[in-house]
């Protein structure tokens, strides 16, 4: 973990680099001024890698991949976060972006020697091409990035399938553990602070190798379990050639700058141009706030605010009263009831916390006899997000690209598979809990909250998942993969939804399909068709790609 206000200056170096590296190679010609990428540093390019691929973490896992895992809900544009309501627009060209400029970090290192870099840039390409096949299914990846080496087949690339694309992120992965294996001071010519993640520490690339492998093999483990077990099992049972991370001081975490809108957390206030609104819209779902007080869970008010008005339901009241009094909005009972009928939810009376229903409406501001109608309103009776999140930076305010808390949950899973593990499901399944309460400032609550109902470890498959799931809170992308391969949380779609179950994959935006068209024709033919896919056609968000074709999972 590094903070990146310590790099501001040198990632604007990058940033201008990459920028002109993305320029027609005609206006670098006869720019006087331009950086030439081939005279560039590697080190100039991994603060910028490093810095968008984490910043996708939380754009997916804080944006409507929340939505879809319930940790959030929204009550203004809310279609695509509550309702699924997603169309051909969702491009991954972000993440090519990213990817090339993790490639000219390789092949620099490569050229130069630097065993290092190599490593640190098999590491980001194995975690972005791990998101892309993630979310998409098959994609461009062994004619990825040679779009500048020249020929029409190499703008055309074809999609490999998922299966070979997860063995390729792990030969990668086998590969940057042997380059980042060796004694510190054996490396060249590293930059601690372009380093933004762990300022040139080649130990902790290391175990972030280590434990994105386990990540992969885990999400291999219904589809191909032999492969997967064999791979958590060579890592687990040799650390010494295999390091991970089990600690939160080794978490592949980056920090907000919050010095504008770019390098700021999303939804603050500081640099929003509309009144707070895109802060007022995100509410918490109350899928999760009521399992967080049935567990009487920490995290709770650190994620949320409280209600700033209870609302009570008096049937001893005269009918149409509704009256604030002593600070507590009191209505008759025929004014809930009438609300119930219209709406088909009752009124919630919890004095504390209150989260919107998954998509429980076509006017979801509405929630709770909200006073307040408008578009992303202040509801005075649903938890609003905790003040934090209103800030551009702060110390909790983090891209968490992996955690401690998953890998030990992680290992929790094998070994109640019964796989060689080194260490029992529930003994892991505890430091589970313990580095995501660490993380978030609150470890010194986890004696007595292992020691609660329903956090107390029972065996069960369903309790580890439910609690990775609390922990993925801001990275819910792991969470919505997790839930595809098991099924678990057993999360139940709204009201007003697409469909009426959870999708499992984003479509292939339709930039690709006319561009080149052929192959991904071919890998929307190669998706399973489901029940739920129509009228879509197959590349649907409830299409099932290969890792899920055969499992049963998630329905």
């Amino acid at each position: 973990m590094f903070s990146i206000k310590l790099i501001l200056r040198s990632i604007l170096t990058g940033l201008i680099l990459v920028f002109l590296s993305c320029q027609n190679l005609e206006e670098l010609n006869i720019n006087p001024n331009g950086v030439d990428p081939a005279n560039a540093h590697p080190n100039l390019l991994i603060s910028t890698v490093v810095t968008q691929a984490a910043l996708s973490v939380v754009n997916l896992g804080f944006g409507d991949l929340a939505g879809v895992m319930q940790h959030t809900q929204k009550d203004g544009f809310s279609g695509s976060h509550n309702s699924y309501d997603w169309t051909t627009n969702q491009s991954w060209n972000s993440f090519y972006a990213i990817l090339r400029n993790s490639d000219e970090i390789y092949n620099k290192a490569v050229d130069g020697d630097l065993l290092f870099h190599q490593g640190v840039a098999l590491v980001m390409k194995s975690f972005l091409f791990g998101m892309v096949t993630d979310l998409w299914g098959d994609a461009p990846y062994s004619q990825a990035l040679m779009g500048e080496i020249g020929g029409s087949e190499n703008l055309q690339p074809v999609f490999d399938e998922q299966s070979d694309i997860y063995s390729g992120i792990l030969a990668d992965l086998e590969q940057a553990n042997v380059l980042l294996s060796q004694d510190q001071s054996t490396y060249r010519e590293i930059n601690e602070v372009q380093d933004v993640l762990f300022g040139g520490d080649a130990s902790k690339w290391r175990k972030f190798a280590n434990s994105l492998a386990l990540r992969y093999y885990m999400r291999l483990s219904a589809k191909t379990p032999d492969v997967a077990r064999q791979g958590i099992e060579k890592i687990l049972n040799d650390p010494g050639t295999y390091p991970i991370i089990t600690d939160v001081a080794d978490e592949a975490n980056v920090d907000y700058i919050g010095s504008s809108n770019i390098d700021s957390w999303p939804g603050n206030t500081v640099f929003d141009g509309t009144g707070g609104s895109n802060y007022r819209r995100i509410k918490m779902c109350a899928t999760l706030v009521e399992k967080l007080q049935e567990l009487e869970d920490p995290r709770l008010a650190l994620w949320a605010n409280k209600i700033t008005i209870q609302i009570v339901v008096n049937p001893d009241l005269p009918p149409g009263t509704d009256q604030i009094i002593d600070g507590v909005r009191m209505v008759a009972q025929d004014v809930a009831d009438v609300y119930e009928s219209n709406l088909g939810f009752p009124i919630d009376s919890d004095p504390e916390y209150v989260g919107l229903p998954p998509a429980w409406s076509i006017v979801p501001q509405a929630y709770n006899l909200n006073p307040n109608l408008e578009q992303a309103p202040f509801n005075p009776h649903v938890s609003h997000l905790n003040d934090r999140y209103r800030n551009a930076a702060g110390p909790l305010l983090k891209a968490r690209m992996l955690s401690a808390a998953e890998v030990n949950f992680i290992i929790a899973e094998a070994a109640l598979m019964g796989w060689s593990t080194g260490i029992s499901a529930a003994d892991a399944y505890h430091q589970g809990i313990l580095q995501s309460l660490t993380a978030w400032g609150v470890d010194n609550v986890y004696n007595a909250y292992i020691t609660v109902p329903g956090v107390v470890f029972n065996g069960s498959l369903e309790q580890i998942m439910e609690q990775k799931w609390i922990a993925s809170w801001t990275s819910a992308a792991e969470a919505w993969f997790d839930y595809r391969r098991t099924g678990l949380p057993d999360l139940k779609a709204g009201v007003v939804v697409k469909r009426t179950v959870l999708p499992v994959r984003f479509y292939y935006a339709l930039d690709e399909i006319d561009f080149n068209p052929q192959n991904a024709r071919s890998a929307a033919e190669r998706l399973e068709s489901t029940s739920y896919t129509s009228p879509d056609g197959n590349n649907s968000a409830w299409s099932k790609m290969w890792v899920l074709q055969g499992t049963g999972k998630p329905w």
